[in-house]
């Protein structure tokens, strides 16, 4: 698992006009299979199944991960319905920002 500045990933994937974001999704994928132990799918094909169905997977996916990161951490909180949420109202970058956090607190 890689730390990564939060802002700089936002810029960035604003800038590239979503092509760092990409990237950074498949990163993101990688490091929440690494630190939940998820079998599941790798990063490269998230991204590609997300592009395909238009970003529907995703919407899928980020629900998945709160799962896995509300039992790997095992406070209370309900990141799945919350990730959910924010993907359905094209806020995925939010959610990608709140899943970064919880990677870089798991990496420090």
């Amino acid at each position: 698992m890689k730390e990564r500045n939060i802002a700089v990933c936002i810029i960035l994937t604003i800038v590239t006009c979503g092509i760092y974001g990409m990237y950074w999704m498949y990163c993101i994928v990688t490091d929440v299979n690494e630190m939940t132990g998820m079998n599941g799918m790798g990063g490269g094909l998230v991204v590609l199944v997300g592009i395909v169905t238009g970003g529907i997977f995703w919407w899928y996916w980020m629900y998945i991960a709160g799962k896995a990161l509300d039992e790997t951490i095992g406070d209370s909180g309900n990141r799945a319905v919350l990730y959910l949420v924010l993907a359905i109202f094209e806020l995925s970058i939010i959610d990608m920002a709140l899943i970064q956090n919880e990677i870089n607190q798991k990496a420090a």
